[in-house]
């Protein structure tokens, strides 16, 4: 019996050391496999590539402003003179009574008023010539003026009426080569700027064609009479001195320009030029 028990404790603690270490060498099988799995739940991995989504969303600031047409600094067509040096811009109704031309604002290409007339007053040449011709309301006006005049002992005689624009570009030019530039847009206009081209402005001067459209014009009677009696047949003496920077011409006594009565008699009036009756008193390029 002793040695019976003796052989069951043996067989007993054999079986637990089998039993140990078979436990041993299932942990040490298990262990290196499960830690990669326990890593990558983890810690999973971020790339840059999930970033761009916010990145554009971003909305570029000029991106309306460029494809504005008010942003894009062009102004809006106002039917005002340009603000640029030197601009000028084309009348949009050149057969008014009040039509502005100047060196700011010009005629249209070709420009010629329909009907024109020869008026029935002297003029210190004789013969048929275009720059005998006016509009009609103008050529009216005028013969009155000169009957007017010769009732008060004044006799005047025309000088230059209607000028083409062929005319005055021959004028300007030849101005241009005896005095050079700068001098002849004081006294003389481009073609397409004169209002002599509109068929309402004349030159005149005594019937003598003494100082005709010259400087030594100023003073003389039939120069005074004309200031004082102009307004009352619709006509005003267009290029006033010490309005130069406005009007862009010198002064000059002998160019008259019709506007009718009720206008001419307030710019005479108040001593001011159809620029500043018209409210576009602009200093004007030289």
């Amino acid at each position: 019996m002793f040695k019976n028990h003796k052989t069951l404790v043996k067989a007993i603690v054999i079986t637990a050391v089998i039993v140990l270490m078979a436990g041993c060498s299932s942990k040490s099988a298990v262990i290196p496999s499960s830690t990669p799995s326990a890593s990558s739940a983890a810690t999973p991995t971020v790339t840059p590539a999930m970033t761009p989504a916010a990145s554009t969303s971003t909305t570029t600031p000029y991106a309306s402003a460029s494809t504005s047409p008010s942003a894009s600094g062009t102004p809006a067509n106002t039917g005002k003179p340009s603000s640029q040096p030197n601009a000028v811009s084309v009348v949009a109704n050149p057969k008014e009574i009040t039509v502005l031309v100047n060196k700011s604002f010009r005629l249209p290409d070709g420009y010629k008023p329909d009907p024109l007339v020869d008026p029935n007053v002297p003029f210190i040449f004789e013969g048929k010539s275009e720059k005998r011709m006016l509009r009609k309301e103008a050529a009216d006006a005028l013969e009155k003026l000169f009957t007017g005049a010769k009732a008060d002992g004044i006799s005047l005689a025309g000088v230059s009426a209607y000028r083409s624009e062929a005319t005055q570009n021959t004028l300007y030019n030849n101005y241009v080569k005896k005095d050079g530039v700068e001098a002849a847009n004081k006294y003389s206009a481009k073609p397409g700027t004169s209002e002599h081209q509109t068929g309402l402005a004349i030159d005149v001067s005594g019937s003598t064609g003494k100082c005709a459209a010259e400087d030594c014009f100023t003073g003389t009677k039939e120069a005074n009479w004309l200031v004082d009696h102009a307004a009352e047949y619709g006509y005003i003496v267009r290029y006033l001195k010490g309005k130069e920077s406005i009007t862009g011409y010198q002064y000059e006594p002998w160019h008259i320009r019709f506007v009718g009565k009720d206008i001419a008699k307030e710019i005479m009036a108040k001593g001011i030029t159809l620029e500043e009756y018209l409210k576009q008193a602009i200093p004007v390029s030289k």
